[in-house]
């Protein structure tokens, strides 16, 4: 599958409406989210980096113009993806992050000088860096108690992720156990890979075995080491870099640098290619050593990541809620190849938006064989002229499928290509493009078997009610005999008892199976039952955060339905929640939902099909109440705003540090608030703050609360 195309990707960001980008918003949420669980969970991803990283950045640039638009669900605010079936869950005591990606000198440039901001140094202090290359495998915890390896584990979500212990006992450059002088909790991270060399031998015996050989090494390594049996993962090649550490009982070092030779001296492996550099025109130089001995090297890399070196700035800056501020991946540039295109055809989303893909001349690029390629829309096949039979240039900075890059117009031109008038499903729908859209869409709604069966799959997915024995291709052949046509018809499916037995390749212990899986998840978390709903730019997290405000199905459903009622009443008001209505203010409020959630959800609970769909799930299902877990911050689970100038911090770093204590950082005052900050030169915020009987504190107050006065 290619990568499809934003809904006004044709645009500028800049160029983007409001109502554009409200649109486009939860479109490439969505979109990123499930490619990141294509890439960290099956190991089987469908674009390039270069696709994911454009879809990124958009999304990333969208959210600045419009942050508004930015919630707890978006990727940018996110890390990786859930962990696996088939392990044991681990539960990282110190998160996993992700990396920000720089992608030109500037963008590096721009990475040292946002450091500089929030710490508030001067022009002439040095920041050191620690560049070293980034490994293209699989990221992993090693913890070690009293010394001796204990257990292993992937990243996943960054929260959670799969136990793979025995696997990496297999591995050879892990240690089981550490020198005397080692601290009695260690959690190491690192980087595992396979080597260039390696996979071609194991390619070999894939082949020689007549099994299928794998696309490159990174796949390699994370099948791997994703073996149930360990054994089989003993018979691989496999090699770890590590290069941090999670949760540790006692200090490394005073430096990135210093903790990386500690580590060395424990008897793990670290990147030899790995240097300090005292300023940001050193860390580049040594980018472009790298980049240009990267032929050279036995592992497969794609960039280069800089880490502040002083550990105490590290603390510091802290993290946003996916990646570290004080590091950062310099990708390198995307790989190219010249091949013919030899169709076009159309896919069909959930929302029913057609994408372009080309069907292309097998080529290898980078060593890895490729196949298909994303046209994005209309727009672009046309901007670039591209035909039916054209010689195009194609390009891949990862692994899989690649993008088009032009057409090579010294060659024999193929035949133009009319974008569809009607949508490819059996229905053969008309097809729409809104004026100033860059996506076509089918017009068939929720009659369109595309659409139906993509929301049905939604709601089927791991994530949601994630239910054993239904996946996708089972989801769309009940669909095709009429088995299942909403949510609540899966609950319903013991009806069909004796038609599924004898369905081809079923049979009664099939069956069995299938229905007790339903059964299970007769009882669903409410954060998760909202999620599977599909509502636009509600996620997981968003999902969460829902289910934690109202408590339960009830109260979220009522509160929802009233908040449909006053937003129908007001739809002109854009600005002040509060003048819609208590309900819509109240939703407007939750921290990282905003009104441009609230409209979808709203929208949704406007409709009388959804509460129909509602109804029947409602009545065959037990929600179960959302419960909090326990806190032990001073200030976790309240809602903070800071207002005036702070003195002893920066504000970034002041709300960097409420949020690492549990805290919601709001921008307005509310009923909600229940503490304000306030520097001088505090304005509005206090004074409406006392209004409401809200308790104000001054900086110094505020960081004896916190206990870093």
């Amino acid at each position: 599958m290619a990568a499809a195309e934003s809904p006004h990707g044709a645009l500028d960001v800049a160029d983007l409406s409001a109502e554009q980008a409200a649109e486009e918003a939860p479109w490439l949420v969505a979109e990123i989210q499930r490619h990141n669980v294509l890439y960290y969970e099956k190991s089987a991803p469908e674009i390039s980096d270069a696709d994911f990283d454009a879809l990124f950045q958009r999304l990333q640039a969208i959210e600045t113009r419009f942050p508004e638009l930015r919630t707890a669900e978006s990727p940018t605010q996110q890390v990786g993806a859930a962990p696996a079936a088939g392990f044991a869950k681990v539960r990282h005591r110190v998160p996993m992050l992700s990396l920000g990606n720089a992608f030109d000198d500037a963008d590096v440039r721009e990475f040292d000088a946002r450091i500089r901001r929030f710490l508030n140094l001067a022009e002439g202090d040095e920041v050191a860096l620690v560049a070293e290359p980034k490994i293209d495998g699989l990221s992993a915890s090693l913890r070690y108690e009293n010394r001796a390896f204990v257990q292993g584990a992937t990243r996943g979500d960054g929260s959670e992720g799969e136990d793979i212990t025995a696997n990496l006992l297999e591995v050879a450059a892990v240690p089981r156990s550490l020198p005397a002088d080692a601290p009695d909790v260690l959690e190491v991270r690192g980087e595992v890979y396979m080597k260039k060399s390696d996979f071609r031998a194991l390619n070999e015996r894939q082949v020689a075995a007549e099994k299928k050989a794998y696309a490159n090494p990174r796949n390699a390594a994370a099948g791997s080491l994703r073996q149930i049996d360990a054994a089989i993962t003993g018979e691989r090649a496999l090699d770890l870099f590590a290069y941090g550490w999670g949760e540790v009982s006692g200090a490394l070092a005073e430096t990135q640098a210093q903790a990386l030779a500690q580590l060395a001296a424990w008897g793990f492996r670290v990147n030899p290619q790995a240097a300090r550099c005292t300023t940001v025109d050193e860390a580049l130089a040594r980018y472009r050593e790298i980049e240009s001995a990267r032929a050279t090297l036995d592992y497969d890399i794609d960039g280069v990541v800089y880490k502040v070196d002083r550990l105490d700035w590290q603390i510091r800056l802290g993290t946003v809620s996916r990646a570290p501020r004080w590091a950062v991946a310099h990708k390198f540039p995307p790989e190219q190849a010249t091949t013919i295109l030899n169709a076009i055809d159309i896919q069909v989303g959930r929302t029913g938006a057609l994408t372009p893909v080309a069907r292309l001349g097998p080529v290898t690029v980078g060593g890895v064989v490729v196949s298909n390629a994303t046209l994005h829309n209309e727009d672009e096949i046309a901007r670039k002229d591209i035909r039916v039979g054209d010689t195009v240039v194609i390009q891949r900075a990862g692994d899989v499928i690649p993008q088009v890059v032009r057409v090579v117009t010294d060659k024999k031109r193929g035949k133009k290509w009319p974008f569809p008038k009607a949508c490819p499903c059996p229905l053969k729908t008309p097809t729409v493009r809104r004026e100033g859209e860059a996506k076509t869409f089918c017009t068939g709604g929720l009659a369109c078997p595309s659409q139906q069966i993509e929301r049905l799959k939604h709601f089927v997915g791991r994530d949601a009610f994630d239910i054993e024995g239904l996946g996708g291709k089972h989801v769309e052949t009940f669909w095709a005999d009429k088995l299942i046509a909403t949510p609540a018809d899966i609950f319903d499916l013991d009806r069909h008892r004796d038609a599924l037995v004898e369905r081809e390749g079923w049979g009664e212990q099939s069956v069995v199976n299938l229905l007790v899986g339903i059964e299970a998840r007769r009882t669903i978390p409410l954060e998760r039952f909202i999620f599977a709903l599909g509502i636009p730019q509600v996620g997981q997290a968003t999902g969460r955060l829902l289910a934690r405000h109202y408590g339960s199905v009830v109260g979220w459903h009522a509160a929802m339905r009233q908040a449909a009622t006053e937003r129908a009443g007001n739809r002109e008001e854009t600005k002040k929640p509060e003048l819609v209505g208590e309900a819509y203010a109240d939703l407007c409020n939750i921290d990282q939902v905003g009104v441009s959630v609230a409209d979808d959800l709203v929208g949704f609970f406007s409709e009388e099909h959804n509460l129909a769909v509602l109804d029947a799930l409602e009545a065959k299902l037990d929600v179960v109440n959302f419960e909090a877990p326990a806190q032990d911050s001073p200030v976790a689970g309240q809602t903070l705003v800071f207002t005036g100038n702070l003195e002893r911090m920066t504000r970034s770093e002041a709300k960097a540090r409420a949020e690492a204590l549990g805290a919601k950082v709001s921008g307005s005052v509310s009923k909600k608030t229940d503490l304000v900050i306030a520097g001088p030169g505090a304005g509005s915020k206090r004074t409406k703050a006392e209004e409401l009987g809200v308790q104000v504190i001054d900086e110094d107050a505020w960081l004896d609360l916190i206990g870093a006065a």
